[in-house]
């Protein structure tokens, strides 16, 4: 047998089981040390990228180019934060800036550049071409928008800041604080990366706040985020910047605008036979047209009618159209030295026949060249002032038509114009296979609303119209409408023999005849003084600038007091 020795084991040492919960306490204590109190990140992170870094609004925009002491600020940044309108023009290779009051163009690697026709000289080149980007000298950026800058120690950043942005100073305290506490993180944790450190009474910028943390920048440009507890917040200061310019004053007209068009297509009409126009103080004759994609103007001015339209007490805006031709106008519109050739010709008519305004009657574009009017509006604006023109624009209602509503870039021309005219008509137009009314009062009130959305009101002159047209519905069911006068409908009605009804839909007076013997439906939806009346209450209930009439020549006598924003009575006498 064998024998089994049994002898009892020895407990394990209790010094082993000492040191085991010991290690336990201490792994648990230490946890929730650094749970409740976690250790900063020592990963550094860079805050700005690249040479001389554009700090703006609290963040890198891009990069600036210095060559010697002059600064250049990238295109790019500029037409994001500082102006859109700065374009670069491919045909003369210049930056054009047009602002309230001048027309600016640099020419590329020239220093040379030129400010409302005149021309500047400056001992470095106002635009560079560096790697496919196009930079602009800061310096002369300084004369035309409210900005200011500084070139930072250290970091060699360009902080760049803008009139109205406001400042708060801060002071790190003055205790003795660990280091790590006052590294500046890019998120509010100290458990994220840092981009630099403050020192004990270091003079800081307090930019925003978040929880128990400052978002805080240095005097070199970097920024994070820092408690709270660590900073003394001091007085906050607004950035201040006037500008020298001065503004070109245009006379403002008394009153409500009351606009009639004269239209000239071939020449100008007898004016003794013009009878009086009561309520009528602008008269906007059709002289000026666009000839050829070289931007040469035709000019139909008379000084006879200029002189007569004066003596009447009017106000004259000459009319200037682009032909009404999307190639011609894609030529003119889309070079910088074409525009300036019209704005220089039409400038020069309107001292001929001393005008006190100018209308542009811009129709008919491709949608992709809408831009182009908006720059030549916005390059032509300054001078005309300048000129002491008016300014007015004529627009059509917002509608989904390509070349005659989607190139009008409205809101931004009633920020440049004195007036934007809204042709109010054509709701069923000339060659339209429905029959209708040229402008119904709903229609024209519905889209009324949507214009002004976008356009202000007491920008927005409401164009009207003084022709109706006279439909013929073909027993086969085909249209066909030809336009007629105020005086010419009336005498239609008359050898008809027809009186017309009220028609509550259109809002106006409704006439209908059928011809027998032409097996001819004859509609008309009339303008006369009930519904100019009615036209002229829409331009009151919005608080509109007035109203626009085309034309004169389909006017008859009860036109003008209809149309007459002011007292009634006075405008008779």
């Amino acid at each position: 047998m064998y024998e089994i020795e049994t002898r009892p084991q020895k407990p394990p040492a209790k010094k082993f089981i000492f040191a085991g919960l010991l290690f336990a306490f201490l792994l648990i204590t230490s946890s929730i040390f650094m749970f409740l109190y976690p250790f900063g990140s020592k990963e550094k992170a860079a805050y700005f990228k690249g040479n001389h870094p554009i700090l703006f609004m609290g963040k890198q925009a891009g990069n600036a180019y210095i060559e010697g002491e002059t600064i250049y600020l990238p295109l790019t940044f500029l037409r994001e934060f500082v102006d859109e309108a700065i374009i670069f023009d491919e045909h003369s290779q210049s930056i054009i800036i047009a602002t309230k009051n001048k027309v600016v163009q640099m020419p590329s690697e020239s220093s040379s550049y030129q400010v409302n026709g005149k021309s500047m000289k400056m001992e470095y080149s106002a635009v560079k071409q560096i790697e496919g980007d196009r930079y602009l000298a800061i310096e002369p950026l300084l004369a035309l928008y409210p900005i200011t800058y500084s070139i930072l120690s250290e970091t060699g950043a360009v902080w760049v800041k803008k009139n109205g942005d406001t400042i708060a100073a801060g002071k790190v305290q003055e205790k003795d604080i660990d280091e790590e506490l006052l590294r500046l993180r890019t998120k509010a944790s100290l458990g994220s990366p840092y981009t630099a450190s403050v020192s004990p009474k270091e003079s800081v910028f307090i930019e925003q706040e978040k929880g128990d943390y400052y978002f805080i920048r240095k005097e070199d440009g970097r920024a994070g985020y820092l408690k709270k507890q660590y900073i003394k917040k001091g007085e906050s200061k607004e950035i201040a910047i006037s500008l020298e310019e001065t503004e070109n004053t245009v006379p403002k007209m008394e009153g409500p605008i009351q606009l009639t068009w004269e239209a000239v297509y071939t020449k100008n009409p007898n004016t003794s036979s013009i009878p009086k126009m009561a309520g009528v103080n602008v008269i906007s004759p059709t002289w000026f047209e666009l000839a050829d994609g070289k931007g040469t103007i035709k000019n139909l001015g008379s000084k006879d009618y200029a002189n007569w339209a004066r003596t009447q007490g009017y106000q004259i805006w000459g009319l200037f159209s682009n032909a009404f031709d999307p190639v011609l106008t894609h030529e003119a519109f889309s070079s910088f030295e074409t525009r300036q050739n019209m704005i220089r010709q039409l400038i020069h008519f309107s001292q001929i026949y001393k005008l006190n305004g100018i209308n542009l009657d811009i129709e008919n574009v491709n949608p992709e060249d809408g831009p182009f009017i908006t720059q030549f509006v916005r390059e032509a604006t300054p001078f005309f002032h300048e000129a002491g023109l008016v300014v007015s624009m004529d627009i059509t209602f917002i509608s989904s038509s390509g070349n005659w509503s989607a190139f009008y870039e409205r809101d931004k021309l009633s920020g440049i114009a004195d007036y934007m005219v809204v042709m109010a008509y054509d709701e069923h137009w000339g060659s339209s296979q429905i029959a209708g009314s040229v402008a119904s009062l709903p229609w024209v009130e519905e889209n009324l609303k949507l214009l002004l959305k976008v356009v202000p009101n007491d920008k927005l002159i409401l164009g009207v119209p003084l022709y109706t047209r006279l439909w013929e519905q073909q027993s086969n069911g085909d249209v066909s409408s030809k336009a007629l006068s105020m005086s010419k409908v009336k005498e239609w009605l008359s050898q008809n023999k027809i009186t017309p009804v009220y028609d509550p839909v259109s809002g106006q007076n409704y006439a209908e005849y059928y011809s027998k013997k032409e097996k001819i439906t004859y509609k008309v939806w009339l303008e006369d003084e009930i519904s100019l009346t009615k036209r002229a209450e829409l331009a009151k209930k919005y608080n509109l600038a007035g109203v626009a009439s085309w034309s004169r020549y389909f006017a008859d006598e009860t036109a003008w007091s209809a149309l007459t924003l002011t007292n009634k009575e006075a405008a008779k006498k």
